[in-house]
């Protein structure tokens, strides 16, 4: 989470509590530690507008935007009231300011006053302007130290990113890249690597003269990783080592100002997607020019334009928000145009220089759909293109695009209920993100719903995170990337980064006791986690031992990965020993590949 802005101190004790970018930390006046909170760690929820400060109740009242309350005692233990939050009513509930007094605090939202009793942890009573008792004069609350203590807080460095709007994500080489991707936001680049921010210079509108807001993506040169390139609203951005090194614009290289702003106005030099290819050359989506669309950077510094009258509307520019671009098994560059004048899926050969575009879109009883968004694309290990789109996910097979066919499909899935019955997959969910375990399972992000993880043969639901049921931090999912070294699947919202740890890394083509190994190991006394190995060959066959060679647990490997819950075959944890992992290959190759040390 982002600890950058100081909005709130509060002090209790020996401690601040500090909300800072609409999150919270806690420093420590006699031992100068700072703690930092999140859903992770003990919060209930994302995104806090108020907090302060009950002596008589030693605790203190965090409020969130979305009205949840959460009230923590100095040690860090945190109560949750869902009450109001879970409250349906049509009245506006938000909560705009607070006071205290004794135990209670008298929260004043939009539709009347709402009394929480602090050292209970409950609503004792809400007053509407109707109640007599509405108008009654309560004392401000003055616990707030911002004067006294801001000049130390300015000097604490919590961590995290500068910002949590997290739109756009690129994973190179095990490091994530993120970019807010909101037009006319503030425009940053943030990089998490080895579990540490860098934030890349930002504060440059005096160097390029206008506003930089509304990076739309972001990509790493594979010839060199520290030269980076940035997209967006405003044209096109290169670093090195996290410094700004020069603006792409309408004034310095083809791109072109947005029709509809004209007047070569460079804070509408619109670049909606930037990707490198293999060789370091990078390819940049110009949306709404009046004459461009696709042009190609080469490594040399060359501009290439690969403008296709293919790429313009009726309206007389480019498309409005083509993005989402991948180098597919083809070779072909693919990518999408999200926008309801003309949303499709466009296929371009960079050297033939043949474009083909996408606009139909059926379910598997061949009733047409009129999709709205095509919002991403993305390519299966099985070589098949997914996109996500406002209606739904659909899918265009390998073997159909070799044929020539032109027709994205929604799949049927059935019910196996006995009813013969069977559902379009994911039909109705507007999607915003696509991506591929390396078991070939489908990660989906939604503007609505959270994340959805669909099995490899596209047949069943696997998992479904929402906010209520996970630690995720928001369910619009803006963009997600997958570590496939360790599997961790990274989530970007509106509301920061999260991850999830998976079950599916890359799979080896050899397994040796170089290179697979099993985490925790050892696993101590109360861990009751998974137990993951990793550094398998792809769908090997996995056994547990005992020491004395009883078989306590079997499967096969999610790509390269094989996760254990440290109990036997009838769901009875296992006594204390070392566990040996034996495999076998497809072809019948068999080993110990690693141990597991268990303590009870």
């Amino acid at each position: 989470m982002s600890y950058y802005e100081p909005q709130q101190i509060v002090k209790a004790g020996n401690t601040l509590f500090v909300r800072a970018s609409n999150d919270l930390y806690q420093y420590n006046l006699t031992d100068h530690s700072i703690t930092t909170y999140d859903k992770i760690t003990g919060l209930n929820d994302t995104y806090i507008t108020n907090i302060a400060w009950n002596q008589q109740a030693q605790r203190l009242i965090i409020i969130y935007k979305n009205s949840n309350i959460d009230l923590m005692d100095q040690n860090g233990n945190v109560t949750n009231i869902s009450a109001l939050y879970r409250k349906a009513m049509t009245e506006d509930k938000t909560i705009d300011s607070l006071t205290i007094d004794g135990v209670y605090a008298y929260l004043y939202a939009r539709f009347g006053i709402v009394k929480v009793n602090m050292q209970q942890a409950e609503i004792s009573d809400t007053y509407t302007p109707q109640h007599p008792e509405y108008n009654q004069t309560l004392p401000a609350y003055t616990n707030n130290d911002w004067d006294t203590y801001i000049d130390i807080v300015r000097t604490l460095n919590p961590g995290g990113p500068k910002y949590n709007q997290h739109g756009f994500l690129r994973l190179y080489k095990e490091s994530v890249y993120s970019v807010n991707a909101v037009m006319e936001q503030k425009s940053c680049v943030q990089v998490l690597r080895n579990n540490d921010w860098t934030i890349y210079e930002n504060d440059i509108e005096e160097k390029i003269g206008h506003r930089f807001v509304g990076l739309a993506s972001v990509d790493v040169d594979p010839l060199d990783e520290t030269h980076v390139i940035a997209g967006g609203q405003t044209g096109v951005y290169e670093y090195r080592n996290g410094n700004f090194v020069k603006e792409y614009t309408n004034d310095n290289s083809p791109l072109q100002t947005a029709e509809t702003v004209g007047n070569n106005n460079k804070e509408y030099v619109i670049v909606s997607d930037v990707k490198y290819d293999s060789q370091g050359n990078l390819w940049c989506l110009n949306s709404i020019s009046p004459n461009t669309s696709l042009f190609c950077l080469s490594q040399s510094g060359e501009w290439i334009n690969h403008h296709n009258e293919k790429l313009m509307i009726p309206e007389g520019r480019s498309m409005e928000d083509m993005r989402s671009m991948i180098f597919a098994s083809d070779g072909c560059l693919w990518f999408v145009n999200n926008y309801f004048r003309t949303p499709a899926v466009i296929r371009y050969d960079t050297t033939q220089r043949q474009i083909k575009t996408y606009t139909t879109f059926v379910n598997q009883d061949g009733i047409s759909y009129n999709i709205v968004y095509v919002r991403c694309i993305a390519e299966d290990l099985d070589k098949n293109l997914w996109i996500g789109t406002n209606l739904g996910l659909f899918v265009l097979m390998r073997s159909d695009i070799n044929a020539g066919n032109d027709v994205f499909t929604q799949i049927k899935v059935p019910r196996n209920d006995g009813s013969d019955y069977a559902d379009y997959l994911l039909s109705g969910i507007d999607i915003n993100c696509i991506a591929i375990d390396e078991a070939n399972r489908k990660w989906i992000g939604t503007s609505t719903n959270g994340a959805y993880l669909i099995s490899a043969d596209n047949m069943s639901q696997l998992q479904h995170f929402m906010v209520d049921n996970s630690s995720i931090l928001s369910n619009t999912i803006n963009s997600m990337v997958i570590n496939s070294k360790t599997g961790h699947v990274f989530f970007g919202t509106e509301n920061g980064l999260c991850s999830y740890t998976a079950d599916a890394t890359t799979a080896y083509s050899d397994m040796s006791k170089d290179n697979v190994y099993a985490y925790p190991n050892p696993v101590e006394p109360g861990y009751t986690g998974l137990i993951t190995i990793v550094g398998l060959s792809f769908n090997a066959d996995v056994k547990i031992l005992s020491s004395s060679g009883k078989l306590v647990a079997e499967g096969r490997s999610n790509g390269g990965s094989f996760t254990w819950d440290g109990n036997d075959k009838n769901g009875k944890r296992v006594a204390s020993g070392v566990y040996m992992v034996v495999t076998a290959t497809s072809s019948g190759d068999k080993g110990t590949v690693c141990k597991i040390a268990i303590v009870n």
